[in-house]
């Protein structure tokens, strides 16, 4: 499912959201104050757990890594991770290797499970947007509730049709609650046909980055019939994203002998608020410099993405 990735390239790219942490925190303007979990102690830090709650009337489920070192008297950053189709929270994070402490060592990660191993959005969703969308802010409720979160600081990413979640809610009004997102390989379901498809995002400028392969035979970078519907174009995407953040020309870099490309855009006055990388012969893979086990590990479901 994949071919060589160049090293130094997808080392950024394999964080994916937190890549762009750094730079987004000057758009989002909520207080920094601790939340109501601050002060709840939790046993075995370091080690992922596992929690369920309702949503909408469904029992819902997800897991949360915390840094070793937890302080449960600090407010941490958050990110939610969105796993792929046919897949759970647990495949995602191993694949990612986002729970390693070179990526959360200050962070907590929360890996939410989707309804019949999908997120809203395709043909073959069990849930609907506005379920899952319910989920999410439910979920951000239960978050801040049981863990010190710093309100300023929660982001989103996620893989295939995971990443094409993130987008829905980037363009719903719970998204207002994230400082950032981040899409790997997306499946834009949801935002296909165009800037006013059905988005409406909570603010604008609203930071965005989008990872994509050239050569993906599930997601395909121009876009058109997906297994779980129509798929935009990923430059038209861009473009529309573009148009929301009221963005300026892109600028770019070619990379590695020309096979990866780092696409740029200043937003409202915030220099690089949306990106893009594209890298031609990588497939449908998280990208990194790792094998994605799960992803890869030859399952009998019948999603790929």
């Amino acid at each position: 499912m994949r071919t060589t990735i160049p090293t130094g390239a997808l080392a950024l790219a394999a964080a994916s959201t937190l890549a762009i942490a750094a730079t987004v925190n000057i758009v989002q303007e909520r207080a920094t104050e601790g939340t109501a979990g601050c002060g709840v102690s939790h046993i075995f830090p370091g080690l992922t757990q596992y929690y369920s709650l309702q949503s909408s009337g469904v029992d819902r489920s997800y897991s949360v890594h915390i840094p070793s070192n937890y302080n449960d008297t600090a407010p941490y950053p958050v990110v939610l991770g969105f796993h792929g189709s046919s897949e759970i929270g647990f495949f995602f994070e191993a694949d990612t290797g986002l729970s390693e402490s070179k990526y959360s060592a200050d962070k907590i990660m929360v890996y939410p499970n989707g309804l019949g191993g999908a997120w809203a959005g395709a043909n073959y969703s069990e849930a609907t947007v506005p379920e899952d969308l319910q989920f999410v802010s439910d979920l951000l409720d239960a978050v801040r509730a049981g863990w010190c979160i710093d309100n300023s600081r929660i982001y989103a990413t996620g893989m295939s049709i995971g990443g094409g979640f993130v987008n829905t809610i980037a363009c719903s009004a719970v998204g207002g609650e994230f400082a950032a997102f981040a899409a790997s390989s997306g499946s834009f379901y949801t935002d296909a046909t165009g800037p006013d498809d059905g988005c409406t995002p909570a603010r604008s400028p609203l930071p965005m980055l989008e990872i994509h392969g050239g050569a993906d035979t599930d997601v395909h970078y121009e876009g058109g019939p997906g297994e779980g519907g129509i798929e935009p174009a990923i430059p038209d995407w861009l473009g529309w994203w573009a148009e929301r953040n009221s963005c300026g020309t892109n600028t770019s870099e070619t990379l590695f002998n020309g096979d990866v490309q780092h696409y740029t855009w200043e937003c409202s006055g915030v220099a690089d608020l949306l990106q893009h990388w594209k890298v031609d012969d990588m497939k449908h893979c998280w990208a990194s410099t790792t094998l994605d086990f799960f992803r890869n590990r030859g399952r009998s479901g019948p999603h790929t993405h």
